[in-house]
């Protein structure tokens, strides 16, 4: 793909020097013209009425018809050898290109034969030969050639780690070393991510395509930026590990994408896993970009998006599971754009949106089913936005809508069913939600509402 571009470049069409005849024929038509154009403009201008015909041709004029001339046959060699030196500034510029093409060729097979070294040193050389080729890449192709070396490393199949068996450390330690290879391209990866787009050795823009990896090492994104270009963790494993996206962590260590940005790109952890970890969104911002969080597998551990803000774009958690373990959304800002939790399943886990403010965004919590564990919506306000709970399942454990602030928006009960468990909107204010009073009233355990919302007795 990268050559096709190129053979398309700009520069590559300045190299047809043929058409330097047709360049030079219309700049000196051009000079004509404007050199005419000015005589005319004088005449006008002086009022010149007619020429006298009679009138001698004496040496003086003949000598200033000779100077004309010869200015005229100079201005249009001027225009001639300033085309000749740009057409040669460019062919020069693109040889250069060449060139330092070449070069990157030569340096990127070099690189490669070191990623297939049976010496975990040399692949690991081969590594930081590849980054430093993606930063010196003369252009965005190249660089993403680069990149997607790298990432195609990290998804080749590999051999699990046989323990520390003595009749295995040979093999023990080749894992280890093997492993130091991976984990180094994942933290280069995020040192790239962090610097600011267009800046030197700054990789945003590019597309990042970790399908299918096993993430078992600590990987740093707190604070990159995602935007635009396309960033795949789909069907990725993050178990063992701290990983930081940015901001952000993965795996069944610690993942952090803390105070990462999503913007004007496309982000997937389509069918991730995240077993057993600590993954961290805190102060994430979510504007513009579509991040997607489908059939994503959260098991234990915990996932936390306190305080991140989610501004525009769309976040879809449809169809995702979270069992056990505790899932927050706490101080979280939802101002714009769209978040989807359509089909989700919350099976034992903590679930907290405490003090979260719904205020312009559309939020869908359609056909999602908490079962078990403890739901909170204490202190969070709802205003201005569209806020949906349709056919919603609450079986069992606790749902609190404690001091919960309803005003303006459109906040939707409609059809929720509430199985058991204890239900509490103690203290709330504003208008109750649509449908919840009737979804209430078909409750099969008790459920607090605040007076204001009770029907008057007759």
């Amino acid at each position: 793909m990268a050559t096709s571009r190129r053979s398309r470049s700009p520069n590559e069409r300045e190299l047809q020097l043929s058409r330097i005849g047709r360049a030079l024929t219309l700049t000196f038509a051009a000079a004509v013209l404007v050199a005419g154009g000015v005589f005319y403009g004088l005449v006008v201008l002086l009022d010149f009425q007619e020429i006298d015909s009679t009138a001698k041709l004496d040496a003086n004029t003949l000598f200033d018809l000779v100077k004309l001339s010869f200015g005229v046959v100079a201005g249009a060699g001027a225009l001639v050898a300033l085309v000749v030196a740009y057409r040669r500034q460019r062919v020069d510029e693109v040889g250069a290109h060449r060139e330092g093409t070449r070069l990157h060729t030569e340096r990127f097979s070099q690189a490669v034969d070191k990623l297939g070294s049976d010496s975990p040193a040399v692949r690991l050389g081969g590594v930081h030969a590849l980054a430093g080729l993606a930063d010196d890449a003369p252009d965005h192709s190249l660089r993403q050639t680069c990149i997607d070396v790298l990432c195609a490393y990290l998804q080749l199949p590999f051999t699990p780690d046989p323990g520390d068996d003595p009749a295995h450390q040979e093999e023990h330690h080749r894992y280890l070393a093997l492993r130091k290879v991976r984990h180094t391209i994942l933290r280069l990866i995020g040192d790239h991510y962090r610097r600011p787009k267009g800046t030197h050795r700054s990789w945003q823009g590019c597309d990042l395509d970790l399908t299918g990896v096993t993430i078992d090492g600590n990987i740093d994104f707190e604070g990159a930026s995602f935007s635009d270009g396309r960033v795949s963790f789909i069907g990725a494993a993050f178990s063992g590990s701290t990983v930081l996206f940015l901001g952000a962590e993965f795996s069944s260590g610690r993942v952090s994408f803390n105070s990462a940005t999503f913007s004007d790109g496309a982000v997937s952890f389509r069918r991730a896993m995240f077993s057993g970890s600590t993954v961290s969104f805190r102060r994430a911002m979510f504007s513009g970009s579509t991040v997607s969080f489908f059939g994503a597998a959260f098991s234990g551990g915990e996932v936390s998006f306190d305080r991140a803000a989610f501004s525009g774009g769309e976040v879809s958690f449809t169809d995702a599971r979270f069992s056990s373990g505790t899932v927050s959304f706490r101080d979280a800002a939802f101002s714009g754009g769209e978040v989807s939790f359509t089909d989700a399943v919350f099976s034992g886990s903590t679930v907290s949106f405490r003090r979260a403010m719904f205020s312009g965004s559309a939020v869908f919590f359609v056909r999602v089913t908490f079962a078990g564990g403890a739901v909170s919506f204490v202190d969070a306000t709802f205003s201005g936005s569209g806020v949906s709970f349709v056919d919603v399942a609450f079986s069992g454990g606790t749902v609190s809508f404690d001091r919960a602030a309803f005003s303006s928006g459109e906040v939707s009960f409609r059809s929720a069913r509430f199985f058991g468990g204890e239900v509490s909107f103690t203290d709330a204010t504003g208008p109750a939600p649509s449908g919840l009073l009737a979804a209430v009233s078909t409750a099969s355990g008790p459920v607090a509402l605040p007076s204001t919302w009770l029907p008057l007795n007759p």
